[in-house]
């Protein structure tokens, strides 16, 4: 007798043929489609992200529905643009507790802006799960609040230990961006930092609007620094790297796993040269559940995927595996359901298995990475740039 476990790895195979060679040979789904909510922003400041989410789930349900779909039914995802906004996150929360055929909550964009609605989808019982969430609080409100982000709590750490151990700074400037995330991200390195022997000689917030850090970078260049790190993401990451250099900053710059995108290198130019940073995914990592998505993507896209793309994907395939196993579709058992699920084939873990006590996942990997010749390579032992 096959057991449930070799059956949905068999489906997991299924999937990752279809998605290779085009291969056509299950039963098209039909009937009433099973609804994924997604929260997060297609308008705004942060736009660009909703945009590489989108392409991340179409192919991750490209191979689920040309597989089958979920017995026998399509998967679909109904996706309420918030511009990742507090208030509009409430607003799209009401919405999707209310819609029953709604089985589960992806997003939001930003910890904060996720963590305004998660006592909304808590106290209604739909799982939220936010696969780009990773303030160590997001969890904590309650049992049907997941994800599969690593908290920074343990990222940080983990930058810290990089940048000070292996790229070899001692005198650290931090730029952040001012948001309860950046905030907790740049307080939990700056805590390790000192711990290896750093000394931290300038934290700088800034705002997720702003545009001119030129004299934010001069208080920083005065306060003589041997490294620079920031907390930020893509595109303000890229400014601020283009700004440093033409403010006089010449020491080396790092960056958390936010700004991981080809975008940064796009609009950073040559300033992003020399640029370290530690990533969840990259897409030359051989491991062959690396290879077939990023060879599916290209296919599909004509381009390479970045993390962010990697994510979304994930968070579909885990969702059609969770939904598979589940024995229906009501909202607790799906959260149930979340917690059993074991080894579901992942492209940024491997096999993403949950700790249920935190609802976050087991195992993260990390690749230490550094921009040289235009694009981020696996770092090469050069402590400077």
């Amino acid at each position: 007798m096959i057991s449930r476990r070799a059956l949905t790895r068999s489906v997991a195979a299924a999937i990752i043929l279809v998605s290779t060679t085009g291969a056509s040979f299950a039963v098209e789904p039909t009937g009433e489609p099973i609804l994924l909510g997604v929260s997060g922003p297609l308008t705004g400041p942060n736009a660009q992200y909703g945009a590489q989410w989108k392409q991340g789930f179409d192919l991750a349900l490209d191979q689920i529905n040309g597989a089958g779909g979920i017995k026998g039914r399509p998967l679909r995802y109904v996706f309420e643009d918030t511009q990742s906004d507090p208030k509009q996150t409430v607003a799209v929360a009401q919405k999707f507790v209310a819609d029953k055929r709604i089985v589960a909550e992806l997003g939001d964009f930003a910890s904060p802006a996720s963590m305004a609605a998660s006592p909304i989808y808590q106290r209604a019982g739909l799982v939220q799960f936010g696969f780009t969430n990773s303030h160590p609080n997001f969890t904590k409100t309650g049992d049907f609040i997941w994800s599969n982000s690593v908290s920074q709590a343990d990222e940080q750490p983990l930058n810290a230990t990089y940048v000070v151990n292996k790229v070899g700074l001692k005198r650290i400037a931090i730029l952040f961006l001012n948001t309860d995330w950046g905030r907790t991200s740049k307080d939990h390195f700056a805590a390790t930092a000192k711990e290896l022997g750093a000394e931290v000689v300038a934290a700088e917030g800034y705002q997720p609007d702003e545009k001119d850090f030129r004299s934010t970078l001069v208080r920083v260049r005065d306060a003589k620094p041997d490294g620079l790190f920031l907390v930020s993401y893509y595109a303000d990451g890229a400014l601020i790297v283009r700004q440093a250099r033409q403010t006089g900053v010449t020491v080396p710059i790092a960056a958390s796993s936010s700004i991981y995108s080809p975008k940064f290198i796009e609009l950073g130019a040559e300033a992003s040269e020399g640029v370290f940073t530690n990533a969840r995914f990259f897409p030359e990592d051989p491991r062959p559940e690396v290879q077939t998505f990023v060879a599916a993507f290209q296919a599909k896209y004509g381009k390479e995927p970045d993390a962010f793309n990697a994510y979304a994907y994930d968070t579909v395939v885990l969702f059609g595996q969770v939904l598979r196993e589940a024995p229906n579709l009501d909202r607790t058992t799906i959260r149930d359901t979340l917690a059993k699920v074991q080894d579901v084939p992942s492209v940024v873990y491997g096999k993403a298995t949950f700790n249920t006590e935190t609802r976050r996942i087991l195992g993260a990997k990390s690749a230490q990475l550094v921009v040289r010749n235009g694009r981020f390579t696996l770092w090469d032992g050069v402590k400077t740039n």
